[in-house]
């Protein structure tokens, strides 16, 4: 299978431990073993900040074992610490430690250092506005834009602006609207410029991720 970007960050854990599943900008293949079953939590486009310790840039396309991040060992010590033997005891234990990171400033990964004026930058982008339109609304120099959409998202505007788009037009495809319609909606040229972009970041046309 192949997982599509959403400019989302996510960490996951399977039979080989927990790890991070970074934003990707394009399509990443995913097995899954027979019998294996995954469980994680997703952090929204511009939600996960520092949590990780590590700028997202660092993470871009890459399944990284929570191991080999900063305080990856303690956090895994934290998560079995307690009864793990099912896949809800071990959903249970990833979001409560997740969450005590999360309200805890002690940590260091506590939602002071999300960036407030990141869901307007997606928002804006996810509309078809040019980058200097964004920037402009928010009040912000292109350059300034764009170090604050690579520190919240780990994409510089113009990726995060395709990647946004897409999942914009995928959810729109999946209500059964004509392809033609979905183009002219989210904010492509025209059909084309959508087939282009979809198969870009998935692999192949839209019709496949319906």
């Amino acid at each position: 299978m192949l997982v599509v970007p959403d400019a989302c960050v996510d960490l996951i854990w399977g039979d080989d431990g927990p790890f991070v599943a970074g934003p990707d900008t394009g399509p990443v293949p995913a097995t899954i073993g027979t019998g294996e079953i995954l469980i994680g939590v997703r952090f929204r486009p511009g939600a996960a900040g520092a949590f990780f310790g590590v700028p997202l840039a660092d993470l871009l396309d890459s399944r990284v074992p929570l191991a080999d991040l900063p305080g990856g060992h303690a956090f895994i010590r934290e998560l079995t610490d307690g009864p793990i033997d099912t896949a809800q005891a071990r959903l249970q234990a990833l979001r409560a430690a997740v969450q005590r990171r999360l309200l805890d400033p002690d940590c260091g990964h506590a939602g002071q250092d999300l960036d407030p004026a990141a869901p307007a930058i997606a928002e804006g982008l996810r509309q078809g506005k040019a980058v200097s339109e964004v920037a402009w609304s928010l009040g912000f120099s292109e350059r300034q834009l764009r170090r604050r959409s690579v520190a919240a998202f780990g994409y510089p505007p113009k990726t995060l602006q395709r990647i946004v788009r897409f999942q914009h037009a995928l959810r729109l495809a999946r209500t059964g609207l004509p392809l033609a319609r979905v183009a002219a909606a989210a904010g492509y040229t025209d059909q084309a410029h959508m087939a282009h972009d979809v198969r870009r970041l998935s692999g192949g046309p839209m019709r496949c991720l319906l």
